[in-house]
């Protein structure tokens, strides 16, 4: 009787590598290792011990951003590269895997958006959040107008000691996280005023109107790009924070981290 690991073989018998998207114990073990290659685990723990392993910090709703995550995770650690065809074994409805998604590696895999939420120091789940503000305001805007926005997610306190407010902070006496709808829809309201957003590494909305003070010495932005961009990379060049950015102009989103653009996306397409 023929085997669902073999199985498995016969349908993948000619890519470069398999992703377990969250296998089951079951599943890897019939899984683990096609063509005497070992398969990429992608899930939120390595329970399996695996060789290959992608850590995947969030849960991704949608299959697509679940796959290029995983895929971009296993780029960064030299599991595939571009140009390799690979099968993606993954939950598309109810179990845990229920299909397998065969897909090309290419460069604009490599986005930066794995290494934003892997390695930032801020929860993946709050960087997650912000980025869903920012692109929801990129859809809509600001009662049916563009509107730019700034958002500095992490190492609030050394973010703070590099700012000045520009007016009162509606956050000062507050406990409230970022992702609450209430909250989300005072941001929105804020973020026609001047200033930065200033989140915490948990997600604590720490301040609005924050103009952030580091020089733009050394900060590589593209030309044709302002000063909320200038300000969002150069805060991050000098602290451990990530800066997303919702742009007046083009109404694009965009993240930086380390001084560097890293992330470069349309609300549209979301």
């Amino acid at each position: 009787m023929t085997s669902s690991a073999d199985l498995l073989a016969d349908l993948v018998a000619d890519v470069d590598g398999v992703f377990l998207f969250a296998p089951t114990g079951s599943t890897y073990e019939d899984y683990r290792e096609v063509d005497g290659e070992p398969a990429v685990v992608v899930a939120p723990e390595n329970d399996h011990d695996a060789e290959r392993y992608v850590e995947l910090p969030l849960e991704f709703d949608n299959v697509r951003d679940r796959i290029r995550f995983g895929v971009e995770g296993a780029m960064d650690q030299g599991y595939c590269a571009e140009g390799d065809v690979v099968a993606c074994a993954v939950g598309v409805f109810d179990d845990p895997i229920d299909g397998v998604i065969r897909t090309s590696v290419t460069e604009s895999m490599h986005s930066g958006i794995y290494d934003l939420f892997a390695n930032s120091r801020a929860d993946p789940a709050v960087v997650r959040d912000v980025f869903d503000v920012a692109i929801e305001l990129g859809k809509k805007g600001q009662k049916g107008k563009p509107v730019g926005a700034l958002f500095v997610v992490g190492d609030a306190g050394k973010v703070m000691n590099k700012s000045r407010p520009l007016s009162y902070n509606p956050f000062e006496k507050s406990h409230v996280h970022v992702g609450d709808p209430i909250v989300n829809v005072m941001l929105k309201e804020f973020s026609r005023l001047d200033g930065a957003f200033v989140i915490s590494d948990s997600g604590k909305i720490v301040s609005a109107y924050r103009y952030l003070e580091p020089g733009a010495e050394g900060v590589d932005i593209p030309k044709g790009l302002g000063a909320r961009h200038m300000a969002g990379g150069a805060i991050t060049r000098d602290t451990n924070a990530i800066a997303i950015v919702l742009s007046e102009s083009d109404g694009l989103v965009r993240a930086f981290k380390g001084g560097r653009l890293v992330l470069e996306l349309d609300p549209e397409e979301y």
